[in-house]
């Protein structure tokens, strides 16, 4: 009896399972309406009241009317463009007026080019965004904010640094001399220093190269989809971002002025 059961049950057919209907993309996406526009509002509103307390709390730098005959000691830009004032101690003026400026303007407009994420646009998670937010966040916080607010609250009468719990002193004088890169190399002709320095600068963004090599066999699948000449714009704006940091180091440490000079333009 029990064989002829379990014969039964086994003749017996399984139901087909259900069939799950197609899955439809829209349920995976919200709308900006309201959801995105209400985090958007109640964020405009924090900020607004913490500028407004801000505002009680500290006084504008209102000062008297320009005087022609008295100079402000330190004179500063508005507090936008002391990021740009403060480059002007690291690099030529032309460079930290007209071509790192330049370069960040072009750097956002290839973005969309040099882009290979396969999720598209729309995705900004941290997951899906991984080296594009670490950049940015680099770029905008370490690079900007932080020079602005070393410009705001770190420079005093001279233009010398202060820690904030310093007092501003008017008579202070650093005895500081700058030296270019090639004069520590012992280099004093003005062909050969220029020689030498755009080498130095050369071996700089040429360590590109190595890399791409280096991620060619680590990553392929990756590099066969970015290809040589988007690695080569990524490699060119992010080596030039990272130039600011090293030569703050280098004019804070060894008060290296300039690391290629040339009767046009010095860097």
């Amino acid at each position: 009896m029990a064989e002829a059961a379990e014969t039964r049950q086994a003749a017996r057919p399984t139901p087909a399972k259900k069939a799950e209907p197609p899955r439809n993309i829209a349920e995976d996406k919200i709308h900006t309406w309201p959801y995105l526009t209400r985090v958007e509002f109640l964020s405009a509103v924090l900020l607004m009241v913490l500028l407004t307390v801000w505002s009680f709390g500290i006084d504008a730098p209102l000062e008297e009317p320009a005087n022609p005959a008295q100079t402000p000691n330190p004179s500063k830009a508005p507090w936008y463009f002391l990021g740009l004032q403060e480059m002007l101690v690291y690099f030529d003026p032309w460079m930290a007026g007209v071509v790192l400026p330049s370069l960040i303007i072009v750097g956002l407009m290839v973005i969309p080019y040099i882009d290979i994420n396969p999720k598209g646009s729309g995705y900004y998670s941290f997951e899906e965004r991984k080296f594009e937010i670490v950049i940015f966040l680099f770029g905008f916080l370490v690079l900007w904010v932080a020079m602005i607010t070393i410009g705001v609250f770190f420079r005093g009468p001279g233009w010398n640094l202060f820690w904030p719990w310093e007092k501003w002193d008017e008579h202070k004088v650093l005895a500081i001399t700058n030296v270019d890169l090639h004069y520590l190399a012992g280099i004093r002709d003005a062909f050969w220093a220029m020689l030498f320095g755009g080498l130095v600068c050369g071996a700089y963004y040429l360590t590109a190269v190595p890399y791409y090599f280096y991620l060619r066999r680590k990553r392929p699948n990756l590099m066969r989809i970015l290809g040589p000449v988007r690695y080569g714009v990524v490699a060119f704006l992010f080596l030039t971002m990272m130039a600011l940091p090293i030569k703050i180091f280098l004019r804070l440490a060894f008060n290296i002025k300039y690391i290629w000079v040339t009767p046009w333009f010095n860097v």
